[in-house]
């Protein structure tokens, strides 16, 4: 079907979007792209205080939603994992206004998934150029720097490319699931200095005498939430200032997709002390937040790697995202995998040099990746 008579429009809420229709779009299940969490972040407090404003691309045909991309209006560079301060910086010192600028992603989430959605009656060619120019128009009607497409899929990156949008690169850690029965069939494909090293730091952690809980649907409760909240703060308190998720929003998930969340917690006799968050898809299990409120020898990696691990072994899920960053992943038998985003610079001067500093910083992750093959924790990788 001709992507022709589409009407393109930007709304400033879900909560004005039909789940079922924008559901329909999300072919993937891919969970922070559900409007249940999407629309969760608005109306439960967590947007607006970090400075993201919903701005949601719709095209519709008639009265059917056909294509849609989630955008936010930013007024900084929180809580989005594709660093850009320094762009922002050069910008500012030239004379230029940087924010506000256009967001395509998640927030506060750097996980890879679609961040154009369209239904497969939908024409591609003809739909992703009119997108643009919607984005190309709010950008000049709200004086927005740039647009910035976070996380997308390999393909999707590669189609902005193709429509002339600038390509950045990055590297994130990911487990996958080689169709492992066990913990210790894993463990069996690793060299032995780090097969013995995790077995170390699972005893470290598990024999602290805490008493460790994989929680799922029905069993987590408010308590458990009012618990795992206060980890989570904790650690924003400590390196990032003010906490993004709100304990309502929390709670709100277990109503709302009540199949998404795993919570990992651990507690000394009746009181939890520390915790790991994630958020289960289809095939992929996302490692979000942690906390602690006690230091214990490597609970950090219990929590927030190894029990997830052997929970995605259990589950047949075929891939753990951990998050961001983390080069200590690879001796835990994490691997190297490029993420992406694009981006669009209305300056045409500034766009020149952007493009400039990203060839040569793709040239350096590519040596990067090359160099992290060494470190591999497996003995062979087919």
């Amino acid at each position: 079907m001709s992507s022709t008579n589409i009407e393109i429009s930007a709304i400033d809420s879900l909560k004005h979007v039909d789940a079922a229709q924008w559901d329909s779009l999300n072919v993937a299940g891919d969970p922070f792209l559900s409007h249940a969490f999407l629309v969760g972040l608005e109306i439960h407090d967590c947007l607006s205080p970090q400075g993201w404003y919903p701005i949601h691309l719709l095209a519709r045909r008639g009265t059917s939603l056909v294509a849609a991309m989630p955008m936010y209006l930013k007024d900084n560079s929180y809580g989005e994992f594709v660093f850009d301060w320094a762009w922002a910086d050069a910008y500012e010192r030239a004379g230029g206004r940087y924010y506000p600028k256009l967001v395509s992603a998640i927030p506060f989430t750097p996980a890879t998934g679609q961040r154009l959605l369209y239904d497969n009656d939908t024409n591609l060619s003809e739909l992703l150029p009119a997108m643009i120019d919607a984005v190309k128009q709010l950008m000049e009607s709200n004086k927005a720097s740039s647009f910035h497409c976070l996380f997308p899929t390999n393909e999707q990156s590669a189609q902005f490319a193709a429509s002339g949008l600038l390509t950045r690169q990055a590297c994130q850690y990911h487990w996958n699931n080689r169709d492992y029965d066990t913990f210790d069939d894993y463990l069996g494909a690793l060299k032995s200095k780090r097969r013995k090293q995790i077995r170390k730091e699972r005893r470290d952690a598990q024999g602290a005498g805490l008493r460790i809980e994989l929680l799922t649907e029905d069993a987590i409760t408010e308590r458990h939430w009012h618990a795992f909240h206060k980890f989570y703060c904790s650690t924003f308190y400590r390196k990032w200032g003010e906490p993004r998720l709100t304990e309502e929003f929390f709670n709100y998930l277990s109503d709302a997709m009540p199949k998404a969340p795993l919570l990992v917690l651990a507690a000394d006799g009746d009181e939890y002390i520390a915790g790991s968050f994630c958020m289960r898809g289809r095939e992929t299990l996302f490692g979000r937040h942690w906390g602690c409120l006690e230091h214990y020898n490597h609970l950090h990696f219990e929590l927030c790697y190894y029990q997830n691990i052997e929970f995605c072994i259990a589950e047949k899920i075929k891939k753990f995202d951990a998050g961001a960053q983390g080069e200590h992943k690879i001796a835990r038998g994490f691997e190297p995998v490029i993420t992406w985003s694009n981006h669009l610079i209305a300056d045409q001067g500034f766009s020149s040099a952007i493009a400039d500093f990203l060839k040569r910083e793709t040239g350096g992750i590519n040596n990067y990746i090359d160099s992290l093959a060494v470190h591999s924790a497996f003995k062979h990788i087919e």
